[in-house]
């Protein structure tokens, strides 16, 4: 069951002015910046902290790293379903509170220090909760917002809170080596906990939008509207998870100092695409902006993985975050216009749980390519992953031209 094209017209034609959409989510986009500062820091530190502190491999990093995104993914349904039955207010302030516990729990983690395998496990508690906030969070914004401005104004409503996410991504890293190395993983954890929670008061007196459903709608039914847009998401995502998780290391390997810039590299160049160019995919179609970023995003990729300095791979990580900038609203695009409205909380948690699987199964894949192979592989096979997509972005394009010939 798809959006009939003429509700998306009459949509469109009372959509509100550009300065309204950006009034009404500015609260909620500041909320998702702030909280996510709490990811953001420890991006360049958590690995190194497992890896060298913690004397564990590459491989157990790569868990250490994707259970996050595997908790985000099995919490997606309940999230989506909360969203849509209690209101989605209630869903991503919830996640800000289950966000700071996480940072507790990071905190926790060092009083077993020398004992790494249960620190370890301690440290995948707190990844867990922090998948389970981040979902909370994300689902509820994005139905939250959507539920303000409409879904004529989904591609912005996604690129802002794109923006707001990969933000903190970007000034959290080298923040966070700087609060590493004057307080240690201890101040790292003290900032996870506090930051979520100083971002509850900005949402405290933004109108609540209705729930969407009475009752439960079986996942599996939105889901399979989705996929299609969905598997899109999960290919071009597969770069976003080799330089969060394994960038840090690359650059140990390599001799070249902290990897603390290249956050900022992605980061910067994901806002900027997401500013100057974020409107496209509401206006073009999201098949079709997806299609030639998934390319720059693979061509970044390549660079990294035959970068010979520094400056080089800060560049790869640029254009990586160049193209995976409008990846995520053009496939989430198609993904809104083939749901039901009452059904758009579990919609976007549909859409966004590729995203966590993705993440889920790169951490640990890549980093057995990275025993076997060296660190340099994961970006080759990453671009190849993410050339995939392209694909998928065809027979999107293909679809919607059937519907609308028919």
């Amino acid at each position: 069951m798809s959006v009939p094209q003429s509700a998306l017209a009459t949509s469109t034609a009372q959509s509100p002015p550009a300065a309204h959409v950006f009034r009404a989510l500015l609260p909620i986009t500041l909320a998702v910046f702030i909280s996510f500062l709490s990811i953001g820091l420890p991006l360049p530190v958590l690995p190194l902290h497992v890896h060298n502190a913690l004397e564990m491999s590459t491989l157990v990093v790569g868990l250490v790293i994707g259970a996050q995104f595997a908790a985000a993914l099995f919490s997606r349904a309940w999230a989506g379903n909360l969203a849509d039955t209690q209101g989605a207010k209630h869903a991503m302030m919830l996640g800000l509170m289950v966000m700071g516990l996480s940072g507790l729990t990071y905190m926790a983690s060092l009083s077993f220090i020398t004992t790494p395998t249960l620190s370890v496990w301690v440290l995948v508690i707190g990844r867990i909760l922090l998948g389970c906030g981040e979902s909370l969070i994300v689902t509820g914004a994005l139905s939250w917002g959507i539920g303000l401005v409409g879904p004529q104004n989904a591609g912005k409503v996604m690129a802002w809170v794109g923006v707001a996410m990969y933000g903190a991504y970007a000034v959290g890293a080298p923040i966070g080596v700087a609060v590493n190395q004057d307080y240690g993983f201890e101040g790292i954890s003290i900032a996870g906990t506090l930051l979520p929670l100083l971002s509850l008061p900005l949402l405290l007196k933004v109108r609540a939008t209705a729930p969407t459903a009475l009752r439960r709608t079986p996942f599996y039914k939105v889901l399979s509207l989705v996929w299609g847009a969905g598997m899109g998401l999960l290919l071009c995502s597969v770069g976003f998870g080799s330089l969060t998780a394994f960038v840090a290391l690359l650059f140990a390997d390599r001799n070249w100092g902290n990897a603390s810039l290249a956050f900022p590299a992605f980061g910067v160049a994901f806002i900027a695409a997401r500013m100057l160019f974020g409107h496209l995919p509401d206006k073009l179609g999201g098949a079709r902006v997806a299609l030639l970023c998934v390319l720059i995003e693979a061509v970044g990729l390549l660079l990294i993985w035959g970068a010979q300095s520094p400056a080089i791979a800060y560049l790869g990580a640029a254009l990586t975050g160049w193209g995976y900038s409008l990846a995520f609203p053009g496939f989430g695009v198609e993904a809104v216009r083939r749901a039901p409205p009452e059904s758009r909380g579990v919609a976007m948690g549909a859409y966004v749980a590729f995203l966590d699987i993705s993440l889920g199964i790169t951490g640990p894949a890549l980093g057995a390519i990275a025993g076997a192979w060296g660190i340099g592989a994961i970006y080759l096979v990453s671009a190849l992953v993410v050339s995939l997509s392209v694909l998928v972005a065809i027979a999107l394009m293909r679809g919607a031209n059937r519907k609308s010939t028919a």
